[in-house]
């Protein structure tokens, strides 16, 4: 493929990555063991940066500097987006380029403050060029992953996932082992990872560019450099499709299985009738459920099968925290709780999702530690932070059994947020804060800016896509 030069304007850029991406994906699906070869000048190409810049440019990461203290507002500012751009250009064109270490930063663990995890802050001249590699790779390997896979896949969602868990349960697939992997973004084997990206891509520069970012190592906080001999570290735009990459021998082993998503409906019949089990796999990133229609003997087996193939891209099973449970007992996956429940006043029982208790707990120790901040601000200030983390939590919860959950995170809210306002006036009575705050009723807004209400939020039902879910790559443009 011949590439020319910067073309004028985004909208043309977009489109001649669209139409390069759509004829490598069409490619890769016509020819399953097709390697391709020539990618390397795609990555260089004026179009594939001009994206790959738009992309890391309007990320909310953009204002984080890597190890060399560049932001994308300094880029603007002290270079130019056109000279930055052309000198990144010239260094990949003349096989100059080397990444740099990322900057370690320990973030609390979602759901465990108590514990820390490692997100690794690439420079921004990093993020590009790995961003442009994304888009060059990801077309070819989206034709082979799995329907089952769903987290970090474009046009993909953590409710397919959960619509999926939920739909699979309600019918035959009643005992689930929750698998959980130790440490997955840090144990991920390169040279098991290389071997898997090799299987479909030819070109030594660009297998020789991925190693690089892989093997670029880690400034850590305290200022010594460590060396990655495995893993992907968190934070890098190129990390979450080389972890589908490595994650994907779990959906394949599982997708040519007997009794997996490609039994027919005859041959799983007869597998239930000869006492054998059938599976399902649905995965997001390094969480994943795997759905069994038989016994929990049958669950409890497929734990060294899961742990044996896992091995394979230098993974491990954590023991403590894979559990087996019946769909009656419930389970908690990705912040929903699925459980089978009687529904009221009826003797029918049916499967539901609602925000598990984990997921309530963490929002409301996150509006109650903005309802910490300094008193002397204006309550605006204080109903726009909070107004951001209501507003996100009820729309992922939205399409769910969730009335309940966000009356009374509606209840908890009106509290923090009063007990706020009393710190704030001091010896001041219920009666003045409701007339200068409530207009003389009880929800509280500051001029137009009004706290958002959980409560008045209307539930409602996700149906599962399964593969149903459109190519962002359409056949033609």
């Amino acid at each position: 493929m011949n590439t020319s030069d910067l073309p004028s304007g985004s909208f043309r850029a977009e489109r001649r990555v669209l139409e390069i991406q759509t004829k490598l994906h069409r490619w890769a699906n016509d020819d399953p063991h097709r390697r391709f070869d020539d990618l390397y000048n795609l990555v260089c190409d004026p179009a594939f940066l001009a994206m790959a810049w738009e992309r890391v440019a309007g990320n909310k990461g953009a204002r984080s500097a890597g190890v060399d203290g560049m932001t994308v507002t300094f880029v603007r500012e002290r270079i130019g987006e056109a000279r930055f751009l052309a000198e990144l250009r010239e260094q990949l064109k003349s096989r100059s380029f080397r990444p740099v270490p990322v900057r370690e930063r320990m973030i609390p663990k979602p759901g465990s403050p108590r514990k820390r995890r490692r997100l690794g802050i690439p420079s921004v001249t990093d993020r590009v060029v790995q961003a442009s590699l994304k888009l060059v790779l990801e077309p070819i390997f989206e034709a082979d992953f799995a329907p089952c896979s769903y987290g970090f896949r474009p046009n993909r969602r953590a409710h397919d996932a959960m619509a999926e868990t939920r739909f699979l349960a309600s019918k035959t697939y009643e005992w689930v082992l929750e698998g959980d992997i130790t440490a997955c973004f840090d144990e991920i084997s390169h040279s098991a990872l290389m071997d898997r990206v090799r299987a479909r891509i030819g070109d030594k520069h660009v297998l020789a560019l991925v190693k690089a970012f892989l093997k670029a190592g880690i400034l850590t906080e305290v200022g010594t450099s460590k060396e990655t001999v495995t893993g992907t570290p968190q934070g890098g735009i190129l990390s979450p499709l080389l972890s589908n990459v490595a994650l994907s021998v779990l959906d394949e082993h599982f997708v040519k299985a007997p009794g997996g998503p490609q039994s027919t409906t005859k041959q799983r019949w007869t597998r239930r009738q000869k006492g054998l089990p059938n599976y399902r796999l649905i995965r997001y990133a390094d969480d994943f459920v795997i759905l069994v229609s038989g016994t929990r003997a049958h669950a409890e087996a497929l734990l060294p099968e899961v742990a044996e193939v896992l091995s394979t891209v230098g993974l491990r099973l954590s023991e403590e925290k894979t559990l087996i449970t019946h769909i009656d007992e419930g389970l908690d996956f990705l912040g929903w709780r699925i459980q089978r429940h009687q529904k009221r006043g009826t003797d029918r029982q049916y499967v539901y999702n609602y925000p598990a208790k984990k997921a309530l707990r963490s929002v409301k120790a996150k509006t109650k530690a903005l309802c910490r901040m300094n008193v002397s601000l204006p309550l605006a200030v204080l109903l726009h932070r909070l107004n951001q983390v209501l507003r996100g939590w009820a729309a992922y919860f939205r399409p769910g059994v969730s009335a309940r959950a966000f009356q009374y995170l509606r209840m908890i809210v009106w509290r923090q947020v009063f007990g706020w306002l009393r710190r704030k006036h001091l010896g001041t009575g219920w009666k003045e804060l409701r007339r200068r705050y409530c207009d003389g009723g009880w929800w509280p807004h500051d001029g137009d800016v009004v706290l958002f209400n959980p409560g008045s939020v209307v539930t409602t039902r996700y149906r599962p896509r399964g593969t149903t879910i459109p190519s962002p790559w359409p056949s033609t443009i």
